[in-house]
């Protein structure tokens, strides 16, 4: 009996123990569809399968749950108007949306290479761009040419690297904004040119009648009049020559020179600085503090450039702290959590108007009585040029901060 027992025991437990296997290997390969009989009677492996189908039966449910999320999302994905595409470090994709498709015109994309073939300055920018980059494409399309924004994130899933690249048409906005910035220029425009032509079309015309007549009466000219008339010459010359200086600012701004890109120790463009603008601190009683961070911080752009821009945004905060009594200027550099390069020039001044804020860099606009309102626009196409950004935050009574945004 006991000889009998103990084959009986060793048959269960092995039993048992293939089970226990067959269950952990369902698990393993994921089929959870397996039922193990129960009999209600109580015993052991009665207990036993009932947990084994409530495990499967949970673990079931999960995995449903993941597949109508999974499906769920790549719906959305496939649908949304943004153009998606992930990508592996080896360029495999591995899920391209509709709206991609359709902006690359392509019906399918097995390897971002492939893009290359398509738009090599868009295969370029996908491979540079890093988390938080983003760089304007033109691309050609039967449509018509496209302006794509292109936006890149790299993401890390279980120790796997990939991308997430978005693509976006801004045709559209661009086009709706370049007719907006036509038309805030021309009303610029039209406004300076008709201030300079007004009194000049009027003087000549003043001149040009008592001319007239005097020569039909055949009077004499007396010392008087050749000082009316040379006071309306002197005036004619003013404006004339304002309206050259207008049009020879109109044209620096069509004719900044392309950017001549070198390692530039901001440490010592600081101090250049600080040297250059000391004369006009010590004489507004402004206290100019500077930072970098890191000390030894480099950026590559054209110093020449990069120092006009700089030496444009400290000479309006000290215009702007003028009647402040509290006179700082702050200058500091640093790298933001994107690995971006900022520059920032801060003031502690009356800070900028609300209404004016944002026309502040459009060409000829101004706040100032004594300015040409042509620096900020300039700063702006500068940065632009080194593929950067410049903005602007301000608040009344409490000073204003330019912030320089170097993508690198």
């Amino acid at each position: 009996m006991v000889l009998a027992q103990v084959v009986f025991l060793i048959g269960y437990s092995e039993n048992s123990f293939k089970k226990v296997r067959q269950f952990l290997n369902n698990i393993k390969q994921d089929n959870y569809s397996n039922v193990y009989p129960v009999k209600f009677d109580g015993t052991e492996t009665d207990d036993l399968h009932i947990e084994f189908n409530a495990i499967l039966a949970k673990l079931k449910e999960d995995q449903a749950e993941k597949e109508a999320n999974y499906q769920y999302f790549r719906s959305v994905f496939q649908h949304l108007s943004i153009g998606l595409i992930t990508f592996n470090e080896e360029g495999k994709i591995q899920i391209v949306n509709t709206a991609a498709k359709r902006m690359l015109n392509i019906s399918n994309l097995a390897n971002i290479s492939e893009v290359e073939k398509i738009n090599k300055e868009l295969h370029h920018a996908i491979h540079s761009l890093r988390t938080g980059g983003s760089e304007l494409i033109k691309i050609a399309h039967p449509d018509g040419i496209m302006q794509l924004s292109v936006y890149v994130i790299e993401l890390v899933m279980r120790e796997s690297k990939f991308k997430l690249v978005s693509l976006q048409n801004i045709q559209s906005e661009l086009e709706e904004k370049e007719m907006e910035a036509w038309q805030n220029l021309i009303k610029v425009l039209t406004h300076e040119i008709m201030n300079s032509i007004a009194p000049i079309s009027s003087l000549a015309a003043t001149v040009k009648s008592d001319m007239e007549s005097k020569i039909n009466s055949a009077s004499q000219l007396d010392a008087h009049d050749l000082e009316d008339y040379l006071m309306a010459l002197s005036t004619i010359e003013k404006r004339s020559e304002g309206m050259i200086k207008f049009v020879s600012d109109f044209r620096s701004l069509a004719h900044i020179p392309a950017p001549k890109f070198q390692a530039i120790q901001l440490h010592s463009l600081f101090e250049h600085l600080e040297v250059l603008l000391q004369h006009q601190f010590d004489q507004h009683q402004i206290q100019f503090r500077k930072k970098i961070e890191p000390e030894d911080l480099i950026l590559f752009g054209d110093q020449s450039l990069i120092e006009q821009v700089l030496i444009n945004l400290i000479q309006n905060a000290i215009q702007a702290v003028e009647d402040s009594v509290t006179r700082v200027i702050w200058l500091e550099a640093f790298i933001d959590e994107s690995g971006k390069i900022i520059i920032e020039v801060a003031d502690s001044g009356k800070g900028i108007d609300e209404e004016a804020l944002p026309k502040i860099f459009i060409p000829f606009f101004t706040t100032k009585k004594k300015g040409s309102g042509i620096g900020l626009s300039l700063s702006k196409q500068i940065m632009r040029r080194h593929k950067g950004n410049i903005q602007v935050r301000s608040e009344l009574g409490s000073g204003t901060v330019f912030k320089l945004i170097f993508n690198g």
